[in-house]
């Protein structure tokens, strides 16, 4: 994003005091929150939408991971889109999209259509939650820019907090396809603010073509491999290995496009930081963990522990809730005394909380079996976000800090649906499995430990390679973050483009 270069577009910013400024907040934060809510509340439905729409774990699966494969596939582009033609106007139709798909989701006559609708609700999410975060930099006078985003990541933050208890009540009382239908509303009232209140801006220095090709070959190669994983034992080996080559190879082919053009959406110079590898390299151990993790704690909670929809989705709340609290206070201490240690404990921390859940079996009690090992999960993921976040931005200069940003966001959203595609492969999970207490429970007792130990790697990988950054580096902005999925996506530089009248 482009900087002020004048006093007088300081001037035309807005105040955050000021009534603009608050209606700018509010949809912003309602725009963000549809796509965290999504995040949080889908896991708590799946057992129900199983159920009512006759499906088996593989179409359960891919209802996750189709919308993770376009999320994370056209994020980045999604975030140039809004540079290019205008950051409202890109917002405000990623709010629409989402909230069409949203509405397709909940009318779903059956498991195809549902995980075309959920592909398509990725696509809305790529548009508006870059968006949301950008339209408050661009927006806001510099004076009160701060203010804003941590406003806008602690507001964020309470909706993904309160996301798996709204999504147990709405499945336990109208039924789970409210879960997707609450983003209409939703998105009536985002949008008509939107359009009044916020004002357009651009990136004046955006130029060159878009990198289309690149994304395509980005989400076609998380779409093939994740096919070749959930359909495993399912379909030919023979078109199983062919689907799975095809997919690795259209990741070269997207290596291949990202380093011959001018203006790739990742450009790979930034991955000449050791240190920004590394730290990818964590997030992805860390983030295949907890996608595979709350991927099956909420299901087992239900099949296996006889607790309500609305139950499971309240016990996981100590988890955002410890985030929420005292995501800030980790992010202090990591300022403080380096992101080394963090990053080491905390998937430590986290891959005892993951053992601990091995004792959540048939009639597990939620204050003795189910609570500890939440606490402990949550506090290790408090302890690693944020200096997470930081050391990224701090790996690579503080023009690519926007770009490095969102492909941590997207590495961590891509492991997470690989890890939801392989678990069950992994573990030995049937296609009928989730309808079986005794077959599902066995296989979450194979899968805790697969998790843990891909939180030591993560660990080890952090205690060898993170360094601490020198001391004027960029900072992160968002300081409270809740969302559980991936870290929390920061904008480039500290000045954005003014906003136009």
């Amino acid at each position: 994003m482009a900087a002020p270069s004048s006093a007088n577009s300081e001037n035309t910013a807005v105040r955050l005091a000021s009534p603009r400024g608050k209606w700018i907040l509010l949809t912003t934060v309602l725009g963000s929150s549809m796509a965290m809510l999504d995040s949080t509340v889908v896991n708590v439905a799946l057992p129900w939408i199983g159920r009512d729409l006759n499906a088996d774990l593989a179409a359960l699966q891919w209802t996750l991971n189709a919308y993770m494969v376009t999320l994370a596939g056209l994020i980045l582009l999604g975030g140039a889109l809004g540079d290019r033609f205008g950051r409202r106007r890109i917002f405000v139709l990623g709010v629409v999209w989402f909230a069409a798909a949203s509405l397709l989701c909940g009318i779903a006559p059956n498991a195809a259509v549902l995980i075309v609708a959920r592909a398509l609700q990725g696509i809305g999410g790529a548009l508006l939650t870059p968006g949301s975060l950008a339209l408050i930099q661009a927006s806001f006078h510099p004076d009160d820019r701060g203010r804003a985003v941590g406003l806008w990541s602690g507001f964020g933050g309470i909706g993904a907090a309160i996301g798996p208890f709204l999504g147990g009540w709405l499945v336990d009382g109208p039924g789970w396809r409210w879960v997707f239908l609450l983003n209409v509303p939703l998105a009536v009232l985002c949008v008509p603010v939107a359009v009044r209140h916020v004002p357009e801006s651009a990136d004046p220095r955006a130029h060159g073509r878009f990198d289309v090709l690149g994304a395509a070959l980005g989400a076609l190669c998380l779409a093939l491999v994740t096919y070749a994983l959930i359909e495993a034992g399912q379909r030919s080996a023979v078109l199983l290995t062919v689907i799975a080559v095809a997919g690795l190879a259209a990741g070269v082919g997207f290596v291949f496009v990202e380093r011959r053009r001018p203006d790739p959406m990742m450009p790979l110079e930034i991955f000449s930081s050791r240190q920004f590898t590394a730290v990818n390299l964590v997030t992805l151990c860390v983030y295949a963990a907890f996608g595979g993790f709350f991927f099956l704690a909420a299901v087992q909670l239900q099949v296996v522990s006889g607790y309500s929809a609305l139950g499971a989705g309240t016990a996981l709340l100590p988890v955002t809730v410890l985030m929420l609290l005292l995501s800030a206070r980790s992010g202090e201490l990591g300022e403080r005394i380096g992101p080394r240690i963090p990053l080491t404990v905390g998937p430590l921390v986290c891959a005892l909380g993951l053992l601990l859940m091995l004792r959540v079996g048939p009639h597990a009690s939620y204050v003795t079996d189910v609570l500890p090992a939440l606490l402990v999960l949550g506090l290790g993921m408090v302890t690693l976000v944020a200096p997470l976040t930081a050391t990224v931005l701090a790996s690579v200069d503080t023009e690519h800090a926007g770009i490095a940003s969102g492909v941590n966001n997207a590495a961590a959203r891509a492991a997470s649906l690989l890890a939801v595609a392989a678990l069950p492969l992994l573990t030995g999970m049937g296609s009928e499995a989730y309808r079986s207490a005794d077959a599902f429970g066995s296989a979450f007792r194979r899968a805790m430990p697969l998790c843990a130990g891909v939180l030591v790697v993560g660990a080890v990988l952090a205690y060898a390679t993170v360094r601490r950054p020198v001391p004027e580096c960029r900072q992160a902005q968002c300081h409270t973050h809740c969302c559980v999925t991936a870290p929390p996506l920061e904008g480039g530089t500290e000045d954005a483009a003014p906003p136009r009248k």
